[in-house]
Protein backbone atom coordinates (compact mmCIF):
# COMPACT_ATOMS: atom_id res chain seq x y z
CA UNK A 1 0.00 0.00 0.00
CA UNK A 2 1.47 3.64 -1.06
CA UNK A 3 1.30 6.01 1.29
CA UNK A 4 -0.19 9.52 -0.12
CA UNK A 5 0.59 12.85 0.79
CA UNK A 6 -2.28 14.09 2.88
CA UNK A 7 -2.75 17.06 5.04
CA UNK A 8 -5.60 18.46 7.72
CA UNK A 9 -7.77 20.86 7.28
CA UNK A 10 -10.46 22.14 9.89
CA UNK A 11 -10.92 24.52 12.69
CA UNK A 12 -8.70 24.11 15.53
CA UNK A 13 -11.46 23.06 17.95
CA UNK A 14 -12.39 20.25 15.23
CA UNK A 15 -9.80 18.44 14.90
CA UNK A 16 -9.11 18.14 19.16
CA UNK A 17 -12.49 16.74 19.25
CA UNK A 18 -12.64 14.39 15.85
CA UNK A 19 -8.92 13.30 16.01
CA UNK A 20 -7.33 12.01 19.02
CA UNK A 21 -4.16 10.24 19.08
CA UNK A 22 -5.05 7.12 18.77
CA UNK A 23 -7.27 8.05 15.00
CA UNK A 24 -4.30 10.13 14.23
CA UNK A 25 -1.96 6.75 14.74
CA UNK A 26 -4.14 5.31 12.52
CA UNK A 27 -4.41 8.18 10.13
CA UNK A 28 -0.60 7.73 9.65
CA UNK A 29 -0.62 4.08 8.80
CA UNK A 30 -2.45 4.49 5.60
CA UNK A 31 -1.25 7.84 4.44
CA UNK A 32 2.11 10.18 4.89
CA UNK A 33 0.23 12.91 7.28
CA UNK A 34 2.05 16.47 6.76
CA UNK A 35 2.56 17.75 10.30
CA UNK A 36 0.51 21.05 11.51
CA UNK A 37 -3.34 21.94 10.25
CA UNK A 38 -4.40 23.78 8.03
CA UNK A 39 -6.82 26.79 8.96
CA UNK A 40 -6.57 29.44 6.52
CA UNK A 41 -5.37 27.87 2.98
CA UNK A 42 -3.60 31.41 2.04
CA UNK A 43 -0.98 30.78 4.52
CA UNK A 44 -0.10 27.13 3.32
CA UNK A 45 1.05 27.32 -0.51
CA UNK A 46 3.74 25.75 0.19
CA UNK A 47 2.52 22.77 2.22
CA UNK A 48 0.03 22.22 -0.62
CA UNK A 49 2.29 21.83 -3.44
CA UNK A 50 2.41 17.92 -2.79
CA UNK A 51 -0.75 16.99 -0.83
CA UNK A 52 -3.14 14.42 -2.81
CA UNK A 53 -5.55 14.27 -0.41
CA UNK A 54 -7.00 16.68 2.20
CA UNK A 55 -8.86 15.51 5.49
CA UNK A 56 -11.24 17.85 6.48
CA UNK A 57 -13.58 18.82 9.51
CA UNK A 58 -15.91 21.55 10.83
CA UNK A 59 -14.00 24.98 9.73
CA UNK A 60 -12.68 24.01 6.15
CA UNK A 61 -12.34 27.10 4.45
CA UNK A 62 -13.54 26.80 0.71
CA UNK A 63 -11.24 25.31 -1.17
CA UNK A 64 -12.13 27.18 -4.46
CA UNK A 65 -9.93 27.49 -7.66
CA UNK A 66 -6.90 29.58 -6.30
CA UNK A 67 -6.58 26.86 -3.20
CA UNK A 68 -6.46 24.08 -6.25
CA UNK A 69 -4.14 26.27 -8.12
CA UNK A 70 -1.26 25.85 -5.03
CA UNK A 71 -2.53 21.97 -4.69
CA UNK A 72 -1.93 20.49 -8.41
CA UNK A 73 -1.83 17.25 -7.01
CA UNK A 74 -4.73 17.31 -4.79
CA UNK A 75 -7.09 14.36 -5.71
CA UNK A 76 -9.30 13.34 -2.59
CA UNK A 77 -11.50 15.08 -0.08
CA UNK A 78 -12.18 13.02 2.84
CA UNK A 79 -14.68 15.00 5.35
CA UNK A 80 -14.83 13.61 9.14
CA UNK A 81 -18.38 15.18 9.47
CA UNK A 82 -21.34 15.13 7.57
CA UNK A 83 -22.09 18.24 4.82
CA UNK A 84 -19.51 18.94 2.26
CA UNK A 85 -21.48 22.24 1.04
CA UNK A 86 -19.49 24.89 2.92
CA UNK A 87 -15.67 23.54 1.38
CA UNK A 88 -16.31 21.65 -1.69
CA UNK A 89 -17.00 24.14 -4.31
CA UNK A 90 -18.19 23.60 -7.87
CA UNK A 91 -14.09 23.91 -8.82
CA UNK A 92 -13.11 20.47 -6.90
CA UNK A 93 -16.13 18.84 -8.83
CA UNK A 94 -14.74 20.10 -12.10
CA UNK A 95 -11.18 19.04 -11.48
CA UNK A 96 -12.84 15.44 -10.67
CA UNK A 97 -11.66 15.28 -7.28
CA UNK A 98 -13.53 12.17 -5.44
CA UNK A 99 -14.89 13.52 -2.46
CA UNK A 100 -16.00 10.96 0.67
CA UNK A 101 -18.16 12.05 3.76
CA UNK A 102 -18.68 10.56 7.62
CA UNK A 103 -22.33 11.63 7.11
CA UNK A 104 -23.20 8.11 7.06
CA UNK A 105 -21.68 7.70 10.49
CA UNK A 106 -23.04 10.77 12.21
CA UNK A 107 -26.57 9.90 11.09
CA UNK A 108 -26.47 7.05 13.43
CA UNK A 109 -27.07 9.00 16.61
CA UNK A 110 -29.24 11.47 15.24
CA UNK A 111 -31.51 7.96 14.62
CA UNK A 112 -31.10 7.09 17.93
CA UNK A 113 -31.96 10.69 19.55
CA UNK A 114 -34.77 10.17 17.12
CA UNK A 115 -35.82 6.43 18.52
CA UNK A 116 -35.76 7.62 22.04
CA UNK A 117 -37.82 11.26 21.55
CA UNK A 118 -40.49 8.87 20.16
CA UNK A 119 -40.33 6.84 22.22
CA UNK A 120 -40.01 8.69 25.34
CA UNK A 121 -43.07 11.10 23.75
CA UNK A 122 -45.23 8.23 23.62
CA UNK A 123 -44.77 7.25 27.20
CA UNK A 124 -45.15 10.90 27.59
CA UNK A 125 -42.07 10.50 30.10
CA UNK A 126 -40.79 14.25 30.32
CA UNK A 127 -44.31 15.48 31.25
CA UNK A 128 -44.92 12.71 33.78
CA UNK A 129 -41.78 13.06 35.14
CA UNK A 130 -42.44 16.94 35.69
CA UNK A 131 -45.99 16.08 37.23
CA UNK A 132 -44.50 13.91 39.77
CA UNK A 133 -41.79 16.14 40.48
CA UNK A 134 -44.27 19.04 41.19
CA UNK A 135 -46.66 16.60 43.11
CA UNK A 136 -44.56 13.98 44.66
CA UNK A 137 -47.64 11.85 43.90
CA UNK A 138 -47.32 8.72 41.35
CA UNK A 139 -50.15 8.65 39.26
CA UNK A 140 -52.83 6.19 38.97
CA UNK A 141 -51.33 3.63 36.39
CA UNK A 142 -54.53 1.61 35.67
CA UNK A 143 -56.36 4.80 34.82
CA UNK A 144 -53.93 5.29 32.47
CA UNK A 145 -55.35 6.98 29.50
CA UNK A 146 -55.31 4.71 26.12
CA UNK A 147 -53.56 7.77 24.51
CA UNK A 148 -50.33 6.91 26.23
CA UNK A 149 -48.33 3.83 25.17
CA UNK A 150 -46.47 2.54 21.85
CA UNK A 151 -48.46 0.12 20.35
CA UNK A 152 -49.41 0.22 17.07
CA UNK A 153 -48.96 4.17 16.77
CA UNK A 154 -48.27 5.91 13.25
CA UNK A 155 -44.98 7.12 12.67
CA UNK A 156 -44.45 9.58 10.06
CA UNK A 157 -40.65 10.27 8.03
CA UNK A 158 -40.34 13.06 6.07
CA UNK A 159 -37.90 12.28 3.90
CA UNK A 160 -35.74 9.11 3.38
CA UNK A 161 -32.44 10.79 3.93
CA UNK A 162 -29.30 8.99 5.36
CA UNK A 163 -30.76 9.82 8.77
CA UNK A 164 -34.53 9.09 7.95
CA UNK A 165 -33.70 5.53 6.40
CA UNK A 166 -31.41 4.78 9.69
CA UNK A 167 -34.60 6.06 11.65
CA UNK A 168 -36.46 3.46 10.05
CA UNK A 169 -34.54 0.87 10.58
CA UNK A 170 -34.60 1.67 14.16
CA UNK A 171 -38.03 1.33 14.32
CA UNK A 172 -38.30 -2.29 13.06
CA UNK A 173 -38.33 -4.02 15.69
CA UNK A 174 -41.17 -2.12 17.19
CA UNK A 175 -45.20 -2.39 16.66
CA UNK A 176 -45.31 0.59 14.86
CA UNK A 177 -46.75 1.54 11.67
CA UNK A 178 -44.05 4.06 9.31
CA UNK A 179 -45.28 6.16 6.78
CA UNK A 180 -42.95 8.11 4.54
CA UNK A 181 -42.99 11.15 2.28
CA UNK A 182 -40.21 11.70 -0.39
CA UNK A 183 -40.53 12.49 -3.99
CA UNK A 184 -37.14 10.87 -4.79
CA UNK A 185 -38.88 7.27 -3.63
CA UNK A 186 -40.72 5.50 -5.77
CA UNK A 187 -40.73 2.04 -4.17
CA UNK A 188 -41.70 2.44 -0.11
CA UNK A 189 -42.33 -0.59 0.13
CA UNK A 190 -38.97 -1.67 -0.68
CA UNK A 191 -37.49 0.54 2.53
CA UNK A 192 -40.85 -1.80 4.44
CA UNK A 193 -42.74 1.41 4.90
CA UNK A 194 -45.74 2.94 3.47
CA UNK A 195 -45.46 6.10 0.57
CA UNK A 196 -47.73 8.50 1.50
CA UNK A 197 -48.76 12.16 0.28
CA UNK A 198 -47.16 14.58 2.76
CA UNK A 199 -50.48 15.92 3.73
CA UNK A 200 -51.39 12.36 4.84
CA UNK A 201 -48.17 11.66 6.40
CA UNK A 202 -48.85 14.95 8.74
CA UNK A 203 -52.58 14.39 9.07
CA UNK A 204 -52.46 10.20 9.91
CA UNK A 205 -49.58 10.41 12.27
CA UNK A 206 -48.86 10.38 15.92
CA UNK A 207 -45.58 11.19 15.83
CA UNK A 208 -44.32 13.47 12.30
CA UNK A 209 -40.02 13.18 12.23
CA UNK A 210 -38.81 15.93 9.78
CA UNK A 211 -35.14 14.23 7.87
CA UNK A 212 -35.20 16.65 5.36
CA UNK A 213 -32.22 18.21 4.08
CA UNK A 214 -32.45 22.33 4.29
CA UNK A 215 -32.67 23.56 0.38
CA UNK A 216 -34.48 26.16 -1.63
CA UNK A 217 -37.54 24.30 -1.98
CA UNK A 218 -38.35 22.44 1.73
CA UNK A 219 -37.31 26.15 3.48
CA UNK A 220 -40.55 26.65 5.24
CA UNK A 221 -41.78 22.77 3.85
CA UNK A 222 -43.28 22.49 7.20
CA UNK A 223 -46.35 24.80 6.91
CA UNK A 224 -48.81 26.05 8.96
CA UNK A 225 -51.56 24.39 7.00
CA UNK A 226 -49.72 20.76 7.64
CA UNK A 227 -48.84 21.92 11.62
CA UNK A 228 -52.60 22.85 11.96
CA UNK A 229 -53.33 19.39 10.16
CA UNK A 230 -52.07 17.30 12.99
CA UNK A 231 -53.86 14.97 15.68
CA UNK A 232 -54.18 16.37 18.77
CA UNK A 233 -51.44 15.36 20.77
CA UNK A 234 -49.60 14.58 18.26
CA UNK A 235 -46.09 15.00 18.48
CA UNK A 236 -43.69 16.46 15.63
CA UNK A 237 -39.23 16.00 15.97
CA UNK A 238 -37.31 18.23 14.06
CA UNK A 239 -33.38 16.80 14.32
CA UNK A 240 -32.78 18.54 10.25
CA UNK A 241 -32.95 21.95 10.06
CA UNK A 242 -34.86 24.44 12.05
CA UNK A 243 -35.93 26.51 8.51
CA UNK A 244 -38.13 23.49 7.32
CA UNK A 245 -40.69 24.41 10.12
CA UNK A 246 -42.65 26.94 10.07
CA UNK A 247 -41.72 28.44 13.54
CA UNK A 248 -44.56 30.91 14.00
CA UNK A 249 -47.05 28.07 13.22
CA UNK A 250 -45.88 26.24 15.80
CA UNK A 251 -46.24 28.95 18.59
CA UNK A 252 -50.27 28.97 17.62
CA UNK A 253 -50.53 24.66 17.99
CA UNK A 254 -51.17 24.52 21.48
CA UNK A 255 -52.59 20.85 19.90
CA UNK A 256 -49.16 19.12 19.42
CA UNK A 257 -46.03 18.71 21.01
CA UNK A 258 -43.19 19.52 19.50
CA UNK A 259 -39.46 18.29 20.02
CA UNK A 260 -36.77 20.57 18.65
CA UNK A 261 -32.82 19.82 18.71
CA UNK A 262 -32.70 22.31 16.18
CA UNK A 263 -34.14 25.82 15.35
CA UNK A 264 -34.20 29.20 13.32
CA UNK A 265 -31.65 30.65 14.15
CA UNK A 266 -29.78 27.76 15.81
CA UNK A 267 -29.64 29.54 19.10
CA UNK A 268 -32.66 31.12 20.05
CA UNK A 269 -32.19 34.64 21.85
CA UNK A 270 -33.54 34.37 25.84
CA UNK A 271 -36.43 36.41 25.09
CA UNK A 272 -37.58 34.23 22.05
CA UNK A 273 -41.66 33.05 22.98
CA UNK A 274 -40.53 29.40 22.25
CA UNK A 275 -38.97 28.76 25.36
CA UNK A 276 -42.53 29.80 27.36
CA UNK A 277 -44.32 26.88 25.35
CA UNK A 278 -45.33 24.12 27.68
CA UNK A 279 -45.68 21.81 24.82
CA UNK A 280 -42.05 22.51 22.95
CA UNK A 281 -39.36 20.52 24.61
CA UNK A 282 -35.86 22.12 22.91
CA UNK A 283 -32.62 20.38 23.34
CA UNK A 284 -29.24 22.41 22.27
CA UNK A 285 -28.44 20.35 18.69
CA UNK A 286 -27.01 17.33 20.44
CA UNK A 287 -28.90 14.54 18.41
CA UNK A 288 -25.88 14.65 16.07
CA UNK A 289 -22.14 13.16 17.37
CA UNK A 290 -20.62 13.91 20.15
CA UNK A 291 -18.37 12.90 22.74
CA UNK A 292 -17.07 9.53 21.76
CA UNK A 293 -19.36 9.41 19.24
CA UNK A 294 -16.74 11.35 17.08
CA UNK A 295 -14.70 8.14 17.70
CA UNK A 296 -17.15 6.99 14.73
CA UNK A 297 -16.66 9.99 12.20
CA UNK A 298 -12.77 9.42 12.53
CA UNK A 299 -12.48 5.30 12.13
CA UNK A 300 -14.89 6.10 8.84
CA UNK A 301 -12.14 8.73 7.91
CA UNK A 302 -9.42 6.53 8.08
CA UNK A 303 -10.88 3.77 6.48
CA UNK A 304 -11.78 5.99 3.90
CA UNK A 305 -8.23 7.10 3.05
CA UNK A 306 -6.73 3.14 3.73
CA UNK A 307 -9.10 2.64 0.86
CA UNK A 308 -8.12 5.16 -1.72
CA UNK A 309 -4.63 4.22 -0.42
CA UNK A 310 -5.07 1.26 -2.07
CA UNK A 311 -6.59 2.38 -5.04
CA UNK A 312 -10.20 1.18 -3.91
CA UNK A 313 -12.86 3.77 -4.45
CA UNK A 314 -15.14 5.15 -1.34
CA UNK A 315 -17.56 3.46 0.57
CA UNK A 316 -19.03 6.81 1.20
CA UNK A 317 -18.58 8.69 -1.75
CA UNK A 318 -20.27 12.05 -2.20
CA UNK A 319 -21.35 12.29 -6.11
CA UNK A 320 -22.13 15.75 -7.45
CA UNK A 321 -25.14 14.68 -9.26
CA UNK A 322 -26.68 13.94 -6.02
CA UNK A 323 -25.65 17.55 -4.40
CA UNK A 324 -28.81 19.22 -4.80
CA UNK A 325 -30.64 16.47 -2.48
CA UNK A 326 -27.62 16.68 -0.19
CA UNK A 327 -27.98 18.85 3.11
Amino acid sequence: MRLPRTALAMEPDAAAAVLTPDALTALREVCDLVPGLITDFTEAQDLLRDVEVLVTGWGCPPIDEAVLADAPLLRAIVHTAGSIRGHVTKACWDRGIVVSSAASANALPVAEYTLAMILLSGKRVLERAHDLRTTRVRDDWLATPQSIGNYRRTVGILSASTIGRRVIDLLRPFDFQVLLHDPYVTDAAGLGVTGVSIEELFSSSDVVSIHTPLLPETRGLVSRSLIFSMRKDAVLINTARGAVVDQEALLDAGHIRAILDVTDPDVLPPDHPLWERDNILITPHLAGSQGNEWQRLAALAVDEVRRYANGQPFGYSVLRERLGQLA
